[in-house]
């Protein structure tokens, strides 16, 4: 990882680095033998598996952010932001505002000053219904046409203009800087999301025990039932291209993560229950009516801009991401 020929600063600090993607995040680097500092809340569950097996060179609360760069911030290379309110259905706008919006600027505002590298999680949950399309233009006339339909998909937009705004205008900026739109992001540690987990994640489990899964009816007659599409994308990915903008220190912008292929609900619940050795079994219900007016029927990743920037290595696909994962599961 390039850190500009500055030996001192050998830490990287991942929030969210006990969640998701930040554990995946985490356990990666620290196997690669980088000193990983990790700030999150792991509360009485059993969140701490995600990062039982990592390597870790100090684990702080989330409060304590601040606090702790003000004694280690001469040490920190870069800061891979992942912590977030990502339920799509909390009601408390509030929260999304503290955690999702206030944390990110503020953490900008200090790479920026100390001249540190900048990592943070957007969402494509900014694209809202996608009829601007889905393509990572970060263009302040492309962003303003994005309308997201859930106060998360606000809260990541709302970041993504601030700071668009701050480098058009030549306002101090991290010496690189990535806001990385993930799509439908799924695989292992998943399991303290509860609700909010990946279709797979919740499905495996099903079909591993022989019941049916189920899923939602649609409600548009261009879709069939299951036609739904979404761009799954497997988080071991994810991953890859955090590592590949730590070693290419001179790429910067909004980035979308996903695979640029848009799959169906049925594809994917056919595909774990090949992995897993069963006969589909699939049910369907209507969506909740509090949810269809945020449904997004079509999501798929727009990667042009990214495979612009260099980035070269190929995505897994559905069906190759779900064996992988299925295979971890057997494994635990």
């Amino acid at each position: 990882m390039q850190t500009h020929n500055l030996p001192s600063r050998d830490l990287i600090l991942v929030t969210g680095g006990a969640g998701f993607i930040g554990s995946h995040i985490a356990h990666d680097l620290a196997t690669a033998g980088l000193r990983v500092v990790v700030a999150d809340l792991l509360r009485s569950d059993n969140k701490w598996r995600n990062i039982a097996g990592a390597g870790l060179h100090d684990l702080i609360r989330p409060e304590a952010i601040f606090e702790w760069l003000a004694r280690n911030g001469g040490r920190v290379a870069i800061i891979i932001h992942m912590a977030a309110i990502s339920t799509t259905i909390e009601p408390d706008v509030d929260r999304y505002v503290a955690s999702n919006i206030r944390l990110t600027l503020d953490l900008w505002q200090w790479c920026a000053a100390t001249r540190t590298r900048f990592i943070y999680a957007s969402s494509a949950a900014t694209y809202g219904d996608g009829r601007a399309g889905f393509v990572d233009d970060e263009s302040p006339l492309a962003l303003a046409e994005l309308h997201p339909l859930n106060p998360y998909g606000w809260s990541k937009h709302i970041v993504d203009r601030r700071l668009i705004d701050d480098v058009r205008r030549g306002l101090p900026a991290p010496p690189q800087w990535a806001g990385l739109k993930f799509f439908n992001v799924y695989g292992a540690h998943e399991a303290h999301k509860g609700p909010m987990q990946s279709m797979v994640a919740k499905i495996a489990p099903l079909v591993r025990n022989g019941e049916a899964v189920t899923l939602f009816r649609s409600h548009d007659p261009r879709y069939a039932d299951g036609g739904q599409l979404r761009d799954f994308v497997y988080v071991k990915d994810c991953v890859a291209v955090v590592r590949w903008l730590l070693d290419n220190a001179g790429v910067s912008g909004l980035y979308n993560v996903g695979t640029g292929a848009a799959r169906s609900f049925l594809d994917l619940a056919k595909a774990v229950f090949n992995e897993l050795g069963h006969e589909p079994n699939i049910r369907f219900v209507d969506t909740p009516p509090a949810l269809r007016a945020q449904y997004q029927y079509f999501t798929q990743a727009d990667l042009t801009k990214l495979r612009a920037a260099g980035y070269t290595a190929p995505f897994h696909t559905l069906e190759s991401g779900v064996r992988d994962y299925t295979r971890s599961l057997s494994e635990d």
